[in-house]
């Protein structure tokens, strides 16, 4: 639970490297740009307005992660509009124990044999309510999701309305997963990210647009998962710590375990372990929803309960794992008079890079530069906290990065540079043709 709420925390700002100093996005055109490619542009550049005027519309719904009423209406206007494409759109209701609005999935069935395509957003928002409506300032617009990620689903629409009108789109296979609780998921994951996982498996690639950079993109991400410690320890006078009869008692235990973790696994490259929370003493009361909590004691008492709970963050699913195992070997080295526990929960898979990210990254790489924009690069995992393509990572190549530029993302003041809108819809756009390989219309 506890990565499920704090995993974006540290990664907020990271999340926008290349984004806080919003460049001019007026880019020549590049010499390899086929045709078919050229229109591609032309196109975009004609529907900036109506891109803008989308993006105001879905802003201008509340749409909060428990908001579901807010999430379904906004899911609604995007289902229009994807319907409108040919797409075969349905609501995927979640169960009442997950207590989240659901999710849009909508399919383009092309020719059997094709690539396949599965384009990533979501449709929740961190902040709602009032003063959190669409606002333009000539070239800039703020508003609760206008860059994180409404942003993104508008910059989705129109590449696949810009493929549509260059003919791309008529035999083309592709998904797409807008999910309803990005923000703060729905437990169990198993079950709130069942239709990303089973989209994913009938996809050859995906696409994630969340904000982006202009010289950026990630087909690497770090895996996240939460882990709980617990100690117990004989309850004493502290005049008898350390003795043979007391021991050392709870919060010496806790301190020498997290002191092991910092000693013996700390410096792997990708490999990151934080404790969030400590709290020990006479008596403690967790709330392990909440990651909040009580505690009372006195100095003279030799404290008989700790409780820390953390995050674990890595690149590979065989460093999370024996990490894990040499955690637990840690733990069970105990202080005399004491005992502990560690336990794990998954979260967000590993994503690290494949010869199919390597791929996705250059083909969006020479999109770029044909339209102008310069070249792309991969982004560093460790820059960048988790988010929904990592659970497509097990399946498919995937790519994150390819949404509206903008900064203030998870705080009132969020904007989005509405230039930027043209570059990544011309670049999604252009990456989706190229992927789907369709050489008899360039």
């Amino acid at each position: 639970m506890s990565v499920l709420r704090h995993h974006r925390a540290g990664a907020l700002a990271l999340a926008v490297i290349g984004a806080l100093a919003l460049p001019s996005f007026a880019a020549p055109l590049g010499a390899q740009l086929a045709p078919a490619e050229q229109r591609i542009h032309d196109f975009v550049h004609q529907q900036h307005e109506a891109e803008i005027t989308m993006l105001a519309d879905a802003v201008n719904v509340n749409s909060g992660t428990m908001n579901f009423a807010g999430v379904r209406k906004v899911g609604a206007l995007f289902a229009a509009a994807l319907d409108s494409l040919g797409f075969d759109t349905r609501w995927v209701t979640l169960p009442d124990s997950v207590n989240r609005a659901g999710h849009l999935v909508a399919v383009h069935a092309g020719t059997p044999g094709g690539p396949r395509i599965l384009l990533i957003g979501h449709l929740d928002t961190v902040f709602e309510g009032e003063g959190q409506g669409f606002v333009r300032d000539d070239t800039l617009a703020k508003g609760a999701g206008s860059s994180d990620m409404k942003g993104g689903d508008v910059i989705v629409v129109y590449a696949l309305k810009a493929l549509r009108h260059v003919g791309a789109l008529r035999d083309a296979t592709i998904t797409v997963v807008f999910n309803g609780d990005e923000e703060s998921p729905g437990l169990p994951l198993s079950v709130s990210r069942r239709a990303l996982r089973e989209a994913a498996q009938h996809s050859d690639v995906a696409l994630a647009f969340e904000g982006g950079s202009q010289s950026l993109a990630s087909a690497s991400r770090r895996g996240a998962s939460s882990w709980l410690l617990t100690v117990s320890a004989r309850q004493s006078h502290s005049a008898g710590v350390f003795s043979a009869g007391v021991g050392y008692g709870a919060i010496y235990e806790a301190a020498r375990i997290l002191d092991g973790f910092r000693r013996e696994l700390a410096g792997p490259k990708y490999l990151t372990f934080n404790p969030g929370v400590i709290l020990g003493g006479a008596t403690v009361d967790y709330d392990t929803a909440r990651l909040s909590g009580t505690v009372a004691g006195k100095t003279n008492i030799v404290a008989p309960t700790a409780v820390v709970p953390g995050d674990l963050r890595f690149i590979t699913e065989g460093q999370k794992d024996s990490t894990r195992a040499r955690m637990r070997e840690i733990v069970a080295e105990h202080l005399p008079g004491t005992s502990a526990e560690i336990t794990f929960e998954d979260a967000y898979p590993a994503m690290p890079m494949t010869p199919g990210g390597e791929h996705l990254i250059a083909v969006y790489d020479s999109a770029s530069q044909a339209l102008g924009y310069g070249p792309v690069h991969a982004q560093d995992p460790s820059t960048r906290g988790a988010g929904d393509v990592s659970f497509v990572a097990p399946y498919i190549p995937g790519m994150d990065g390819l949404g509206a530029l903008g900064r203030g993302a998870h705080t009132p003041r969020e904007q989005v540079d509405l230039n930027s809108l043209i570059m990544q819809t011309e670049r999604a756009a252009v990456m989706m043709y190229r992927l789907l390989d369709t050489t008899e219309q360039r």
